[in-house]
């Protein structure tokens, strides 16, 4: 849809269209659907797709790598302490550090990668 070129008035009457808000996908709802995707990705691998097995053990990868993200963001840009990010996974303020307090020299750019271009692509196989 394009735009009324600038000094045109659009044709919508602004007093009967009231500002709806945007909807907001709320996380828990975003994690359920996740889940569901996931769960119907083992299914299909379930069918005898062997060869679909070894990228569906990469997402493991992939997540780990989303945590650790995460995990930083919450730290660096919003404060949260590790006894706030351990309460939240049911471990110590001190396991929590130890699991997501260096960043570990192993984390490849195929992990990031992958995240990136599964969301960019905007959609599932």
């Amino acid at each position: 849809m394009m735009a009324p070129p600038s000094g045109h008035r659009s044709g919508v009457n602004r007093s009967l269209t009231p500002k709806r808000r945007k909807r907001i996908t709320e996380n828990d709802d975003y994690a359920a659907f996740v889940r569901r995707a996931i769960a119907a990705y083992s299914r299909r691998v379930a069918t005898g797709d062997i060869d679909a097995l070894e990228g569906m053990a990469a997402l493991s990868a992939d997540l780990d790598t989303a945590i650790a993200h995460a995990v930083t963001a919450l730290r660096a840009r919003h404060g949260y302490s590790w006894a706030d990010i351990g309460t939240r996974l049911g471990i110590t303020r001190q396991a929590a550090q130890q699991r997501w307090g260096t960043v570990p020299s192993t984390t490849t750019s195929s992990s990031v990668t992958t995240i990136d271009s599964i969301r960019d692509a905007g959609s599932c196989p």
